[in-house]
C-alpha cells in the first residue's frame, strides 16, 4: 500500500494555463466488494456512480465471460460518455448522467449531479483507473486512489451484496465471484498501473479528509 509522501507534488495541482476548475475529482476504484461505496457515504462528496455508464444489454459487441456478458471488461462502460460528464462536473458544477438498473443491465433514465459547492467530487466504480490520465490532462484531478481489503473478506461482502440486490442468477454470482477472486491481484496491478495508489478505507477516508482540507484553503 502507498500513500503519498510530503515531498511529492500535490495531487490536485492544475496545470499552468488550465481554468481553475469549480470542483476537482476523485476517482475511486477497488474490487467490487471493497467498500467502495460504504467509503462515499461516509465522506458525504458529491458522487457520481461510474456503473451507471455501463452500456445496455443489447449493445452490439460486448465481451462474453462466465456465461453472460463480461461485466468486469471495460468494453462493457462508456468511458467517453463519463469523461464528458465529470469535466463538465467539474467545470460549471452541473452534469446530467444516466442512471443504470444492474438486474435487467439497462439504462432507465437520467438524473442531475451537482458540486453544491463542495470543492471535491467522488466518481466511484470497478473502472474509474481508466480515467486518470484524461482528467490529470484536464486539470480536475484530485486523487485517484484504490480500495484495497483482505481476499476473502472482498469476496464475502461483494457475494452478500450481490444476492441481496437480486443483481444476478445465483449460478452467474458464484461463478463471476470466484473468478474475479483469483483475478484480484492482477486487477489491482492495472489499476496501479493506469495511476491510482493502493490504500485501505480507513487511511482512504482520513486521506480525503486532508485533501478537502488542501483544496479549500487553495480556494
Amino acid at each position: 500500500m502507498t500513500t503519498p509522501s510530503a515531498d511529492e507534488p500535490a495531487l490536485f495541482d492544475v496545470p499552468p494555463g488550465s481554468r481553475r476548475p469549480l470542483a476537482r475529482i476523485v476517482l475511486l476504484t477497488g474490487p467490487s466488494g471493497s467498500g467502495k461505496t460504504s467509503l462515499t457515504r461516509r465522506i458525504g462528496a458529491p458522487v457520481v456512480q461510474l456503473d451507471d455508464f455501463y452500456f445496455d444489454l443489447d449493445h452490439p459487441d460486448l465481451p462474453q465471460r462466465y456465461g453472460s456478458v463480461d461485466w468486469d471488461s471495460p468494453e462493457t462502460w462508456d468511458s467517453a460518455a463519463a469523461m464528458d460528464a465529470l469535466r463538465t462536473l467539474a467545470r460549471t458544477g452541473r452534469a446530467e448522467v444516466p442512471v443504470y438498473d444492474i438486474p435487467t443491465s439497462r439504462r432507465t433514465g437520467t438524473t442531475v449531479v451537482e458540486t453544491q459547492d463542495s470543492p471535491l467530487v467522488i466518481a466511484e466504480g470497478i473502472f474509474a483507473a481508466e480515467l486518470v490520465q484524461a482528467c490529470r490532462s484536464e486539470g480536475i484531478l484530485a486523487d485517484a486512489i484504490c480500495l484495497v481489503q483482505r481476499r476473502p473478506v472482498t469476496f464475502w461482502f461483494r457475494f452478500l451484496r450481490d444476492v441481496a440486490e437480486s443483481r444476478k442468477p445465483l449460478g452467474t454470482l458464484l461463478r463471476r465471484g470466484i473468478g474475479l477472486y483469483r483475478a484480484e491481484p492482477s486487477l489491482l496491478a492495472h489499476w496501479v498501473s493506469l495511476g491510482c495508489r493502493t490504500i485501505t478505507p480507513a487511511q482512504a477516508e482520513r486521506d480525503l479528509a486532508i485533501i478537502l482540507g488542501k483544496i479549500s484553503a487553495k480556494s
